[in-house]
């Protein structure tokens, strides 16, 4: 599946309900239910990468996550990114744990710093992430 503009993973029927979610301003992740795990991931998997047991579940984040780390991408020959530069390429540390990788939004590069509180928007049922209060 190709969303206008943007490049999105071919939609599975594993992944379709994450995908689905998106579609509805809700970031899914996965958290497992084996004794002595409950680890939350992403990015969705059948199988819990900490123990790999394969009772997992999906869950609804809260969508808030704080910044780890960041880079400004100013050159990007690949489509479609090469028409949204500069862009800000991100991981950051969902409050249920898991990192994702993703991009923010809604401010300038400069006013960035490690550890912001960040709070996830949905651009065209993609999970990126801005400023919180903002």
């Amino acid at each position: 599946m190709v969303s206008p503009g943007f490049d999105v993973p071919e939609v599975d029927a594993f992944t379709r309900t994450y995908w689905e979610a998106a579609k509805e301003g809700r970031l899914l992740i996965r958290r497992c239910r084996a004794p002595g795990c409950g680890r939350a991931h992403h990015y969705p998997r059948e199988f819990c990468p900490f123990c790999w047991g394969e009772d997992v579940t999906w869950e609804e984040a809260s969508g808030r996550a704080t910044l780890y780390t960041w880079s400004v991408v100013y050159r990007n020959d690949l489509p479609p990114f090469g028409d949204r530069t500069p862009y800000v390429a991100a991981v950051v540390d969902l409050a249920e744990g898991p990192r994702m990788m993703t991009e923010v939004v809604g401010c300038e590069a400069e006013e960035l710093r490690a550890g912001a509180e960040l709070a996830v928007v949905f651009r065209e049922g993609i999970a990126v992430f801005r400023p919180e209060g903002d």
